[in-house]
């Protein structure tokens, strides 16, 4: 993989996390506060790369970080393996509502803040996908909103309703600590738990140029967003209402989440009582 190099690499392009300071004093030979693998660093950045994206607020491109990938790849590993990786500004983009709703607010962060987000991905998603609802879709590897739409097609042949809520800016106001709680029941790699905090309130670089603080959300177009999203739901929506509405004739509670929805659909006679809903929240990003 050639991440082995030793030293500084703080030559030449614009450094792709510019707000990171590496350590003043060294701890020692091959003493790190945090056991980060390099190949996962290595692999989060191939995911980067194929999904593509436009850069963040220090201007530097997929290709630009991967002209001189070895260093920026090993800094990256360097300071979040001695805990003084700080993610840089997210930067605000505006893009059009459906339907001509308004605009909606996505957050592009840097290329390495996106490369570390996703390896904190990789390491979630390989612990939570196997206790996420089987009618669980949106954001989910080898699932998509097709999924979810033909199990609702194959379910509306033996009920003719449906009950399809909207959940108002859920990226914008998902509270940090319940989020935080639900990450840290699941995980307690440090280096995670410390990152995902530091995420969630790196402030955002509007359009007009200000630079505005963040106590809730996390921001569409994040890599980290969809897995936290779907771990909160997990807790707010699905376990809550498993928990409270057991007897639905039929299969238990059926959650159909897809890219641009979120639909519930109940194997029941008639309408969900009062309280039984299921929202929609658009995707976190393009």
């Amino acid at each position: 993989m050639g991440l082995e190099r030793r030293g500084r690499a703080d030559q030449g392009h614009a450094e792709a996390n510019p707000e990171g300071e590496e350590p003043r004093e060294s701890p020692g030979p091959g003493v790190k506060p945090f056991e980060i693998d390099k190949r996962l660093i290595y692999e989060a950045w191939e995911k980067v790369r194929a999904n593509k994206g436009a850069p963040g607020v220090d201007a530097v491109s997929i290709g630009l970080f991967e002209e001189r990938l070895k260093d920026n790849l090993y800094k990256l590993w360097n300071r979040m393996s001695s805990g003084s990786y700080f993610p840089g500004p997210v930067r605000g983009v505006e893009i059009p509502k459906d339907h001509g709703e308004g605009v909606r607010l996505l957050g592009v962060p840097n290329t390495g803040d996106r490369v570390a987000q996703t390896a904190a991905a990789m390491l979630l998603e390989g612990r939570l996908e196997r206790i996420f609802h089987r009618d669980s879709y949106g954001y989910r590897p080898g699932r998509s909103a097709h999924d979810a739409l033909a199990a609702c097609r194959r379910r509306c042949w033996k009920q003719d309703w449906v009950l399809d809520l909207d959940v108002r800016a859920f990226f914008d106001s998902v509270p940090h600590s319940l989020l935080m709680k639900a990450v840290a029941h699941h995980t307690s790699e440090r280096w995670v738990l410390l990152y995902i905090s530091r995420w969630l309130v790196a402030p955002m670089k509007m359009p007009d140029g200000t630079i505005a603080a963040r106590e809730k959300g996390t921001p569409q177009g994040s890599p980290i967003s969809p897995i936290l999203a779907n771990l909160f739901m997990h807790y707010a929506f699905d376990t809550w209402m498993d928990r409270e509405f057991p007897g639905i004739p039929g299969l238990p509670v059926r959650a159909l989440r897809g890219r641009c929805y979120r639909a519930l659909r109940h194997r029941g006679p008639g309408p969900p009582a009062a309280g039984r809903h299921r929202r929609t929240a658009r995707g976190p990003g393009p």
